[in-house]
Order: C-alpha cells, then sequence, then structure tokens
C-alpha cells in the first residue's frame, strides 16, 4: 500500500493507475479515493491517474486537526511532489473541486485542466444549514445515523428507489470503515469556511464546470455561478444524478470529463 509520509509526520494513502499525462482524481467530503472505482480503468487508458485518501479518512492518518480546503490541497500537492509531477489536470468532486479551486489559485503553474464536479464557490445560507443539520445528525446519532442519512443528501430518489437493496447491504461496511466523528465534524467546519468567490476571475486554468439540476446538496446555481466567475469557463448541468451524479450517470459525467480534458 503506498503511502506518503506528510511534512508533519501523517500519512497519506494514495494511488497510481495507467500512464500518460498525469491526472489527479479528488473526491468530495468522504475523501475516499474508491469513490472514484467505477471511472479509473477508463480515465487509466489515457492518463496516468493519481487518487488517494484525504487525510482523517480511508487508510490514511485518522488525524484530528483542524481541517481546512487549504490544509487539503497542501496535501495534495505534496503527494504531486512525492510523484514528480509538476503539473497536472484534475477532476475535482464538491470538496474536491473546491481544492483544484484553491490549487488553481495559489498554484496556478501546477494545475492544467479543471473539471468542477458538483462544488461550490462560498458556503450560502442554505450550505450552511444543510451541513449544520448533517452535523447535528452525527453528533446526535453518530456514524450509523449519518451513513443512514447520507444517500438521501447524495442520491435522488429514483436511484434510492431502484437500488435501495444494495445500499443497505453496504451500509454496515460503511459505518465500521467511518472516521471518528470529531474528525469528520472538523471537515465538515473547514468546507464551511472556503470562500474564494471574489477570486475566481484571476483563474486562468481551463475550467469545465459540472452540476445536475436535482443535486440538493450544492444545487446547481453554484456551478451556474462558477462557470459565470471563472473567466472562459464550460458548464453542464445534467438534468438527474442527485450530488453523486457522477455514480449515477456514469456515461455522462465520463463523456463530458474525457471530451474537456482530451481535447486539444
Amino acid at each position: 500500500m503506498p503511502q506518503l509520509t506528510l511534512k508533519d509526520g501523517d500519512s497519506l494513502y494514495y494511488e497510481v493507475h495507467g500512464a500518460g499525462p498525469p491526472l489527479l482524481l479528488v473526491a468530495g467530503l468522504g475523501g475516499v479515493g474508491t469513490f472514484w472505482k467505477d471511472h479509473v480503468p477508463a480515465f487509466a487508458e489515457r492518463f496516468r491517474v493519481v487518487l488517494h485518501d484525504h487525510r482523517g479518512t480511508g487508510q490514511s492518518s485518522p488525524s484530528q486537526i483542524d481541517y481546512s480546503v487549504g490544509q487539503m490541497a497542501d496535501d495534495l500537492l505534496q503527494l504531486m511532489d512525492h510523484l514528480d509531477i509538476g503539473r497536472a489536470d484534475l477532476i475535482g468532486h464538491s470538496t474536491g473541486g473546491a481544492i483544484g479551486q484553491t490549487l488553481a489559485l495559489d498554484q496556478p503553474d501546477r494545475m492544467g485542466k479543471l473539471v468542477l464536479s458538483a462544488t461550490w464557490s462560498a458556503a450560502d445560507d442554505y450550505f450552511k444549514r444543510l451541513f449544520e443539520v448533517r452535523g447535528e445528525i452525527l453528533r446526535a446519532g453518530g456514524a450509523e445515523a449519518y451513513v443512514r442519512s447520507h444517500a438521501v443528501f447524495m442520491f435522488p430518489p429514483h436511484w434510492i428507489r431502484d437500488k435501495l437493496a444494495s445500499m443497505l447491504s453496504g451500509e454496515t461496511d460503511a459505518v465500521a470503515a467511518f472516521p471518528n466523528p470529531e474528525i469528520m465534524l472538523s471537515r465538515i467546519r473547514g468546507i464551511l469556511q472556503f470562500d474564494r468567490r471574489a477570486e475566481l476571475g484571476a483563474i486562468r486554468s481551463p475550467a469545465l464546470v459540472i452540476g445536475a439540476r436535482d443535486d440538493i446538496t450544492t444545487p446547481a446555481y453554484f456551478s451556474e455561478e462558477l462557470g459565470r466567475l471563472i473567466p472562459h469557463a464550460e458548464t453542464v448541468i445534467l438534468e438527474t444524478g442527485g450530488h453523486f451524479f457522477p455514480l449515477v450517470e456514469v456515461a455522462a459525467f465520463r463523456n463530458h470529463a474525457l471530451s474537456f480534458l482530451t481535447r486539444d
């Protein structure tokens, strides 16, 4: 299992697949690289695909630190340095998209093309309320209640209706793998503090912004705003898929991303 020792001594689990230009696949708040498992084989046919478990999640160090998007971006930058990646394209979902924005603004020479999936520029009152509620579910009900409620926030109703049996079978494993609740609560506080809206006009990386109409976690208006504020960004809004549209509308998401990334 490849592990990077970060500069403060914590470890970061990562994987590398395929060969070609480097492509970073960056997961959201849950933080685990397995989010991308359905996409890795296709992307690895054209790219050197790098994915990792965020610190505090999965097989990385279960650190009880003050999490922030800036800290998460710095961890990823350290991974790029470790793998001798000077510049890379990036697909970031949700929190991963916030990480992508941060690197494009703070390390513009290190970022190539950006695919910003179901992400946001700054927490508004709706976003704050939603994550306050999710935090309260975690505090009051623990990991089991948080995991059970997860699907409602992440998937469209038709997906839950049709896939409930398979989703229930995975909940026990998800609860067992859930980090210390204080880690997740700190990660939630970290994303609520993220706000780079005023700087988005300085992004020079070519960007594709993808959202979904029925996403209740990062509503489509966030993607539309990013598309307006990032110079020359392309915006695609899928009609369905919920917040986890890369897992629901697999072919549509992949086709849009690959078309953008492989275009000269």
